[in-house]
């Protein structure tokens, strides 16, 4: 079991930066693949970034490739989103994720356990 806590969001005006953090429970952590999904209103729950047990692999949807860069500290049981060149398009609630089988990081269907999410709002 693992429970997963995001913060750092808040609202931001275009161009600007946020970084978000999620902080798992639990011995294991390093046992996880983690990503970060997002959902805006009316839309559909969508994958943003993903990451590999150690890092070793990351994925991006194509619209924060550049953008938007992944990170996680196993140490500290936390995983990141540095979020810069921020878009109006970007505004969501930002959940993070853990996938147990460090299988296919870009599909929600992967991940076991989900955080309570974190609201980014981008003004333009």
């Amino acid at each position: 079991q693992v429970q997963l806590v995001e913060s750092g969001g808040g609202l931001v005006q275009a161009g600007g930066s946020l970084r978000l953090s999620c902080a798992a429970s639990g011995r294991t952590f390093s046992r996880y693949a983690m990503g970060w999904f997002r959902q805006a209103p009316g839309k559909d729950r969508e994958f943003v970034a993903g990451m590999s047990r150690f890092g070793g692999v990351t994925y991006y949807t194509d619209s924060v490739k550049g953008r938007f860069t992944i990170s996680r500290d196993n140490a500290k049981n936390t995983v990141y989103l540095q979020m810069n060149s921020l878009k109006p398009e970007d505004t969501a609630v930002y959940y993070c994720a853990a996938n147990p089988d460090n299988s296919d990081l870009r599909n929600p269907d992967e991940y076991d356990y989900w955080g309570q999410g974190t609201q980014v709002t981008v003004s333009s």
